[in-house]
């Protein structure tokens, strides 16, 4: 009988010998492999975090010691040893978070997946166990990429300031986040990973020393006190010890034996304690180990005897926003390009692979990364910040105040804008156009296809004294939408063939070919359409309002939350405008959205075609006076949309 079987709950760990954990860890790894070739996940991390998981649940006692997990993409094995086997749904709607998810386990605490926060969770939780009286543990396990970010250190100056509350912090050193780990902390962390530790150095030394006659244990002695000096000489660790926090390592983490001695004796400290383990990323997986560029970090569904795509995809948003640049790169010198530690995934490695020496990773350090583009155009060049959507939003002071305050000629890429799906409602990047809004001078493009991503890059670079922003959405890019007409900035994609159209509809960005669907349907029931794209939504178009004012109606559809967002930007435009014509605007509901396909997610927050011609339909008879029962209808389920 399997062992894994045999584990329900973390204590099922206690009655394993060693050579049973290590039994385990191999199950687990197989399991893995073959669960996440199925569904696409998180592969790479959590085959490199195994014996590292297994220890951890011997060691303290979940959920009465909180085991927090920093990014929670590691946490497969975690889910696994607290009785979540049935994987086959993995990031599918109704199964398996990515992540951590409350909702899921007790044993889960953290469930968002923007690296580089537990401490300053783990920092909370242990004052709060500490004014409550709790005797439990807390426990934060971090990747050595996430501790490039900013507020990981903040967290360390915190934590480090209270010697006699205990908490724990494991650094999964693998030498990556997604790519390999850059930066001076990577730096320091290698010399760690490659020198001897003065523990064992000391250990040898007095063993020699004492067979010395007279002066032996003197010198030891000796030795032994000046061990502050000793240890950064030996083995560095001493910039953890010069914030006042003890350190334990570099562990192999993929001893069980010795990561629970580690662990027990960083248990019984009693105040805050680093333990470094040394990981490998992909370990166990011979076509991870082989993959140079994330270790399989994430992948699709693959065959798992060779790690091989199941289906190839077709050209996708980010491989054109690529290329791209890589044009522009050989057009104008001054174009540079930022990453946050996120190269290949936001299609920059082309770039990278051209022009090397024009090409910055900042680590997991967004904010940083927005203040060093300020920077960088300032010095006379054109930075290209690539990121995802939803983690620009820990940058938005930046954004603010250092590149449009001092109007830098910065463009953001966004990648993975509006509704992604699978990896749930930290990845949704639903945010953007709603916060951005907000920004003096800030200039926002939605292409709606691969030619528009080309087009409207162009366009955002030649601006040099405004921030630009140019969003896309994930996965497959669809066909060209083709314009018939343009009117001021923005490209008319259907006419209505009427004087007096019924609906102006305006569509934001990938949502395109779903908008004309919907003017399809409602010219079946008679009702007249205007589609445009407006292409740049901030600021909007002057050639806006006197547009809508010849239709009777008008519709926004974006992938954005409806808060704020496009919308709201162009109803406030046409009121500014004196234009009295009715709005109505279609996006996301602001809440949080479970994880599901990306269909699945439009088709629940009623963003889908057959939705908004439904109530359309309905909004054009209440003008017309016609309460039929199609108007009706969409009353009834209007209050789900919100």
């Amino acid at each position: 009988m399997p062992l894994l079987t045999r584990i329900r709950g973390p204590r099922d760990l206690d009655r394993l010998s060693l050579e049973e954990l290590d039994q385990l860890a191999e199950e687990i790894r197989t399991f893995l492999v073959d669960a996440v070739s199925k569904t696409g996940g998180h592969l790479g991390p959590n085959l490199g975090v195994v014996e590292l998981t297994i220890a951890l649940h011997r060691v303290f006692d979940s959920p009465k010691d909180k085991v927090l997990w920093d990014t929670g993409h590691q946490s497969y094995v975690h889910k696994l040893l607290t009785g979540r086997r049935d994987f086959s749904r993995l990031k599918m709607k109704g199964g398996l978070s990515g992540y951590p998810s409350q909702a899921e386990s007790e044993h889960d605490v953290i469930e968002n997946s923007h690296a580089s926060t537990v401490l300053g969770w783990a920092d909370g939780i242990a004052k709060a166990n500490q004014l409550n009286k709790r005797d439990s543990h807390v426990v934060a396990v971090i990747g050595d990429g996430a501790l490039t970010g900013g507020m990981a250190w903040e967290a360390l100056n915190n934590i480090a300031d209270a010697k006699d509350r205990p908490l724990v912090i494991v650094v999964n050193d693998n030498e990556r986040s997604y790519a390999p780990t850059i930066g001076g902390l990577a730096n320091h962390l290698a010399t760690l990973r490659t020198t001897e530790g003065y523990e064992r150095f000391l250990a040898r030394t007095k063993e020699v020393l004492e067979r010395t006659p007279v002066v032996g244990k003197p010198l030891y002695e000796t030795l032994h006190g000046a061990k502050k000096g000793l240890k950064d000489f030996i083995a560095p660790q001493g910039m953890f010890e010069d914030l006042g926090l003890k350190y334990v390592g570099p562990i192999d983490g993929h001893d069980i034996e010795a990561l629970e001695s580690a662990l027990a004796r960083a248990k019984r400290f009693g105040g805050p304690v680093i333990v470094h383990c040394l990981t490998e990323k992909g370990r166990g997986y011979q076509p991870a180990l082989q993959d140079e560029a994330d270790r399989f970090h994430a992948v699709g569904k693959i065959h798992p005897d060779t790690g091989l795509p199941v289906a190839s995809s077709g050209a996708d948003w980010t491989s054109v926003f690529g290329e791209e640049m890589v044009r522009l790169g050989e057009e104008r010198q001054d174009i540079v390009a930022i990453t946050a530690a996120m190269l290949q995934p936001v299609g920059l490695d082309r770039f990278a692979k051209r022009f090397p020496e024009r090409v910055y990773d900042v680590g997991i350090a967004e904010q940083h990364g927005a203040v060093s583009a300020a920077g960088l155009a300032y010095g006379g060049l054109h930075p290209v910040f690539a990121v995802y959507a939803t983690f620009l939003n820990r940058a938005f002071d930046q954004v603010l105040m250092d590149v449009a305050l001092h109007r830098c000629g910065v463009t953001f890429v966004l990648d993975r804008a509006g509704v992604t799906g699978t990896d749930g409602a930290s990845h949704n990047g639903m945010w953007d156009m709603s916060i951005l809004q907000v920004v003096p001078g800030l200039r926002l493009a939605a292409p709606r296809d691969a030619d528009q991503v080309r087009a409207q890059l162009r366009e955002a670079v030649a601006v040099e004294d405004a921030p630009t922003v140019v969003r896309f959405s994930k996965g497959a890019v669809g066909p060209a939408v083709p314009a018939v007409a343009r009117i001021g900035g923005m490209d008319v994609l259907r006419e209505s063939g009427t004087d007096k159209p019924d609906v102006l509809l305006v569509s934001v960005g990938a949502l395109a070919p779903m908008c004309l669907e919907v003017a399809d349907l409602l010219d079946k029931q008679g009702i007249s359409a205007t589609v445009v794209d407006p292409r740049w939504v901030k600021p909007v178009d002057e050639a806006m309002a006197p547009l809508a004012e010849r239709h009777r109606v008008v519709v926004t559809v974006e992938d954005n939350s409806r808060a704020g967002g496009v919308g709201s930007a162009i109803a406030q435009a046409l009121r500014d405008a004196g234009v009295d014509v009715p709005l109505r605007d279609f996006g996301i509901p602001p809440r949080f959205l479970d994880h599901a396909s990306r269909a699945e997610v439009l088709a629940e927050i009623g963003l889908t075609a057959p939705d908004i011609a439904r109530q359309v339909t309905g909004l054009v008879s209440k003008l017309d006076g016609r309460f039929d029962r199609t108007a009706e209808a969409v009353d009834s389920v209007q209050p789900a949309r919100d």
